[in-house]
C-alpha cells in the first residue's frame, strides 16, 4: 500500500494529539525517515503544541498565600461563631444574688436588664449572619484578590 503524504497529513492532528494507535505512530514515524522535511515541521508542531498546553508559571509561594487565607477564614469563623454563641445565650444566662448563705434572688438575666438582652440579641444577629456569610464565601471559594 501506498501511502502519501496527504494521508500523513491528515493523520497527524491525532498523532500529536497522543490519541493515535500503535500502528498509526509506527505508520507516521516510518514515514518522517523518510521525509526529513515533513520530520522537521511535524517537530516545530510538536514544540508549538507543548507550548500552547503547557500551564502558566505560578508564583512559588502560591501554596503558602493559599494557605495562609485558609487560615485567617478559619479562624474569623471561629471567632465569629464563639461570639454569636455567647450574645445569643447571654439573655438566657442566670443571676444568683445570695445573702449570708442563703438564695435571696435568683433569675435571668433577659428579665432583670431587658436592655442588656436585647442588645445582646441584636450583636447575636449580626454575628450570625457574618458567620453564615463567611461560611457561604469559603464555599464559593472567590477569585484572590491582587
Amino acid at each position: 500500500m501506498n501511502v502519501t503524504r496527504e494521508v500523513i497529513l491528515d493523520l497527524l492532528p491525532v498523532y500529536l494529539a497522543g490519541e493515535a494507535s500503535a500502528d498509526t505512530r509506527q505508520l507516521i514515524d516510518e514515514y518522517i525517515k523518510r521525509d526529513a522535511e515533513l520530520g522537521r515541521e511535524i517537530r516545530l508542531k510538536m514544540t508549538e503544541n507543548l507550548a500552547a498546553v503547557a500551564p502558566p508559571l505560578l508564583s512559588p509561594d502560591l501554596e503558602l498565600k493559599a494557605l495562609a487565607r485558609t487560615r485567617h477564614v478559619l479562624t474569623v469563623q471561629r471567632w465569629l461563631f464563639g461570639l454569636a454563641f455567647f450574645f445569643s445565650l447571654l439573655p438566657l444566662s442566670a443571676r444568683v444574688e445570695f445573702s449570708h448563705g442563703k438564695l435571696v434572688d435568683a433569675g435571668m438575666v433577659a428579665r432583670d436588664y431587658p436592655e442588656l438582652a436585647v442588645f445582646a440579641l441584636i450583636v447575636a444577629v449580626g454575628l450570625w449572619i457574618g458567620y453564615f456569610f463567611s461560611r457561604r464565601r469559603q464555599r464559593t471559594n472567590p477569585t484572590p484578590k491582587k
